[in-house]
């Protein structure tokens, strides 16, 4: 039996750009064949998924799962919409937000966990061969309390779990489950509606917080002001600056008379039965920092025809 080294592998990953667990199957199966091997992901279908891979996968959707103190949430990319509302798609979306409640939010751990007798990676390729589009994880994120709930909510939810915007919110407390899971939705809701940057100012990235506070001064200086007056005018000015970005301090959309989020919490404890802190929050909107591909459909239709 010949020995498949892991250059072997990586060669033919490379060639191939199939899984590293599929190149090594492949090299298994054909005893070291390099040729061999890439006609076998070829008749599996996995090289053909690998010539996909450069284009842009910007669509897809958001999947969400809780379990009582625990919570995650994917986002799983397709380059059309128009696949994600295939069941199949859905399907693998919901199994891969599973498995991530399972072994955790690291991307590559996910991929490389088996679902019955094939890797999730294995289960990607596989879609992208039957589908015809690439499709990508492209990332994950986990939150967990030791006394509590973790809630989610999904919105634009394409089915039970999925959509194109996933929140989870987890909450600490040894109160009553069902109206702490109750809170957790309405909070989960909240940070869908006003996409807070953090939990509260210490949260803030201190850069961010600079140059917010020097476009504050700059303004006041252009007008004249003295510097001890921009001062307090660049305080006063940072406050309301964290009541729009910091989650404690923004109103809560589900409070007509204006209270605070953490007034709002406070105010729960009563029907919870116990102190309540948010102990983090997770939001994940689809294709968000994805530079999607403009497409000069003219242009395509050109190049097809051979012409400039």
């Amino acid at each position: 039996m010949a020995t498949i080294t892991a250059a072997m592998v990586k060669e033919l990953r490379e060639s191939t750009g199939a899984g590293m667990m599929d190149c090594k199957a492949a090299l298994t199966e054909t005893s070291g064949d390099m040729q061999g091997a890439q006609d076998w992901l070829r008749k599996k279908g996995l090289s053909k998924a690998a010539k996909k891979a450069g284009r842009v996968a910007a669509e897809g959707l958001i999947g969400a799962v809780t379990s009582g103190a625990k919570g995650v949430v994917v986002e799983v990319n397709s380059e059309t919409d128009f696949v994600a509302r295939n069941e199949q798609f859905q399907g693998l979306v919901k199994m891969i937000a599973q498995v991530a409640l399972d072994v955790g939010a690291d991307v590559e751990k996910i991929k490389a966990a088996k679902v019955g007798s094939v890797t999730v990676e294995t289960a990607i390729s596989d879609a992208i061969a039957t589908i015809g589009e690439n499709m990508t994880l492209r990332r994950a994120a986990s939150l967990e309390v030791g006394k509590g709930v973790v809630s989610s909510y999904i919105h634009g939810a394409v089915i039970d779990g999925a959509g194109k915007m996933g929140v989870l919110v987890a909450l600490e407390s040894t109160g009553k489950t069902d109206e702490l899971a109750h809170l957790g939705r309405q909070l989960a809701m909240h940070v869908a509606a006003t996409n807070p940057q953090a939990l509260d100012p210490s949260g803030l990235d201190p850069e961010i917080v600079k140059r917010e506070k020097d476009v504050l001064a700059d303004k006041y200086r252009q007008q004249g002001k003295p510097e001890n007056v921009i001062e307090k005018i660049v305080e006063s000015g940072l406050k309301t600056y964290y009541k729009e970005v910091c989650l404690l301090e923004q109103a809560f959309i589900h409070d007509e008379k204006g209270k605070s989020v953490a007034q709002a919490v406070k105010e729960a404890e009563g029907k919870i039965g116990a102190p309540v802190k948010i102990a983090g929050f997770v939001r994940y909107a689809l294709g968000e920092g994805i530079e999607k591909q403009e497409s000069d459909f003219a242009a395509e239709v050109a190049a097809a025809s051979g012409k400039k």
